[in-house]
């Protein structure tokens, strides 16, 4: 994604104030999955829920600027996979309706 315009609310309290003032925004960011990793098969019963997912690594990139000031970057150099990342097939059957 390049340039998604996004408001900027500067902070989370004012984000949740009854009236936020921001300013306009950008992000961009880059994504990416890659599989060659074990293989998992998840089924639950329950909740008719059914899955194939193969572990890997994942990176972002990104990119944020708001009203003109400075850019606040970040890229995929010395990032660290916390947890499993995973790309996969699932179906979804019940939407925990209990």
């Amino acid at each position: 994604m390049q340039n998604l315009a996004v408001p900027d609310y500067f902070n989370f309290f004012n984000a949740i104030s009854p009236s936020p003032e921001s300013v306009p925004g950008l992000v961009s960011f880059d994504v990416r999955w890659a599989g060659g990793g074990g293989r998992t098969n998840v089924r639950d019963v329950a909740f008719d829920f059914a899955g194939e997912f193969v572990t890997g690594t994942t990176t972002i990139d990104f990119v944020v600027s708001s009203n003109g000031g400075p850019a606040i970057s970040s890229d995929a150099q010395g990032q660290t996979n916390v947890g499993s990342p995973g790309v996969g097939h699932e179906r979804n059957g019940v939407f925990y309706n209990r």
